[in-house]
């Protein structure tokens, strides 16, 4: 065999089926033309010896011809057999192969030699070879498919000694939106598109298939790995960063990949696949479009994140959640409300901050009904505060999503007597980017309720002009992000400064987060942002100690604002 550090996995089993007649003429090459398996009668009609060194031009010289050559180009191309007549150049006499894509390269099979039986084998051995294809591909992107991914993995672990192999995880990005926008007609050409950006930078040794919808697999035989393995994931994502065209639109699809080694991720195919997936995981948890090399770490990074999904199933039961309040500050240093901040206290490792759980409950299908728990907190909570104040709550994109939120909060308000102009309900723009009609509806209907709909972290996601149009948000709050450098980066105070001016031009209000200094206020304040937020003014405090806040803040907020608006200034 050639390259020392390789063994070529046993063909599948379905493939395996053309072996079972010993009267069969079948040979089997690999991608470079070498013969890696024949019949036994193949063997002696052709008198190999070795499989080293014979390739498909010692057995088949007739398909060099430019229009046989083509057909075996075609073939390991599309997947898709085809039936070839050639002449033996020395005695003339004629013989028709059929030409399969076979999992590790081409595989010829040869009719009956008899020309009586020649159109009937032919037609026969053609069928089976389309049979095959169809059994062991994936009809929409011709790649191999689930089954024949599952029968090489089988067959090649484990690794043998020396032997090192790369099982690498795909997952295309973003997909789902394209599916959900633009129809399952585009989603299904863009497949077809990425399984050919997949074959494009595979080389030698490298093997890819579609396991199911969008979620692919390479199977690489390398001896310096992990680092081919990286070389070739950084392949895969450069392929999908230009857009894919389809009737004239550009879509934009990246890739994430998680990477496994055999023998050293494990050696056993669940072991090897859990490995990659985590790994995955693990990508696309750091940002997606990248790859990630599978460490223990992860795994026990992962079955922490498993200890505390089982937690979370409980918490509300069991009263883990808490809230806290940060002040909203007008510039004149009056306070005129609170955002409500949700929070995890778990009884064994302590608070957990929700960037970490709240992923974890919209996946679990939990942030509707803790979404509603923390929505009748806050209410109760507020009746006690002056009457003009109002109570800003974030909505997790999930919980948007959920049917009947607008029924839950008319229900909350009523149920509570809390006045609907005087809660905020806060979400970002990422909750807009799927079921467009849908989301508007809800929001139109929050609107006819009186509730104020404020939209958070402007600037960080698509900042797309026509959900302003589409909808008149009561508030824009500009992400901390642009604040932090406010007063002395020109580029954020040119962004901060358009923001302000749009929203008062649409007739909305502006609330900065992240006011950290007396600096940042000083600024905010000469150019007309109606709110402040952030710790320079208050941080998140219980709801029992608001009490107290309200009747130092006067005091306290007026001494501040005026020494560091001073000190600012001059």
């Amino acid at each position: 065999m050639r390259n020392g550090d390789t063994r070529l996995p046993a063909s599948s089993s379905v493939e395996t089926e053309f072996f079972t007649r010993a009267d069969e003429l079948v040979s089997l090459y690999d991608e470079g033309f070498q013969l890696t398996r024949c019949t036994e009668r193949h063997r002696k009609v052709y008198a190999v010896d070795s499989l080293v060194e014979t390739t498909l031009w010692h057995i088949y010289p007739e398909l060099l011809a430019p229009g046989a050559k083509s057909a075996v180009e075609f073939v390991l191309a599309s997947g898709l057999p085809r039936t070839v007549e050639i002449a033996d150049a020395t005695t003339g006499n004629r013989r028709t192969l059929v030409l399969f894509r076979s999992d590790r390269g081409l595989g010829v099979m040869e009719a009956e030699r008899s020309a009586t039986h020649r159109e009937t084998s032919s037609q026969s051995e053609s069928d089976r070879a389309l049979l095959l294809h169809q059994a062991t591909h994936d009809a929409l992107t011709g790649l191999p498919n689930r089954r024949q991914f599952s029968d090489q993995l089988h067959a090649a672990l484990p690794a043998p000694n020396g032997a090192r192999l790369a099982l690498m995880q795909i997952d295309l990005d973003d997909f789902k939106s394209i599916n959900d926008t633009l129809g399952h007609g585009v989603g299904d050409d863009v497949l077809k598109m990425a399984a050919e950006r997949i074959r494009s930078v595979l080389r030698e040794r490298e093997f890819a298939y579609r396991l199911a919808g969008d979620e692919f697999a390479v199977i690489q035989w390398r001896a310096d790995q992990p680092r081919e393995a990286e070389r070739l994931a950084d392949a895969l994502i450069n392929a999908f960063k230009e857009p894919f065209t389809v009737d004239g639109i550009n879509v934009f699809v990246g890739a994430s990949v998680g990477i496994a080694v055999a023998p050293a991720d494990g050696n056993e195919v669940e072991q090897l696949m859990k490995a990659a997936d985590i790994a995955l995981y693990a990508a696309k948890k750091d940002g997606r479009s990248r790859s990630r090399t599978f460490t223990r770490s992860m795994l026990i990074v992962l079955e922490q994140r498993e200890v505390l999904r089982r937690s979370l199933r409980t918490a509300l039961q069991e009263g883990q959640f808490f809230i806290e309040y940060q002040p909203l500050v007008k510039p004149s240093a009056s306070v005129v409300g609170f955002e409500a901040l949700l929070r995890w206290r778990h009884p064994q490792i302590g608070v957990i901050p929700p960037n970490v759980f709240i992923p974890m409950a919209e996946a679990d299908g939990l942030m509707s009904e803790i979404g509603q728990w923390l929505l009748e907190q806050v209410c109760r909570a507020a009746l006690t505060w002056p009457s003009h104040f109002t109570a800003a709550v974030n909505l997790s994109p999930a919980e948007f999503l959920h049917e009947g939120l607008t029924d839950r909060v008319a229900q909350t308000l009523d149920l509570v007597g809390f006045r609907a102009d005087r809660l905020e309900l806060e979400i970002t723009e990422s909750v807009l980017l799927e079921r467009t009609i849908n989301n508007l509806d809800t929001l139109n209907t929050l609107n006819v309720l009186g509730v104020q709909i404020s939209l958070d972290d402007f600037g960080t996601f698509y900042s797309s002009l026509s959900y302003l149009k589409n909808f008149p948000f009561d508030t824009i709050k500009i992400d901390q992000y642009f604040i932090k450098d406010v007063e002395r980066d020109e580029k954020s105070q040119t962004i901060v400064r358009t923001i302000i001016a749009l929203a008062h031009g649409l007739g909305m209000h502006v609330t900065a987060e992240g006011v950290e200094t007396a600096e940042q206020a000083a600024w905010l304040q000469r150019e007309g942002c109606d709110r402040l937020q952030g710790y320079f003014l208050g941080f998140p405090m219980p709801a029992e100690a608001i009490g107290e806040f309200l009747r130092k803040a006067p005091a306290r907020l007026q001494r501040i604002w005026d020494g560091n608006m001073h000190k600012a200034n001059s």
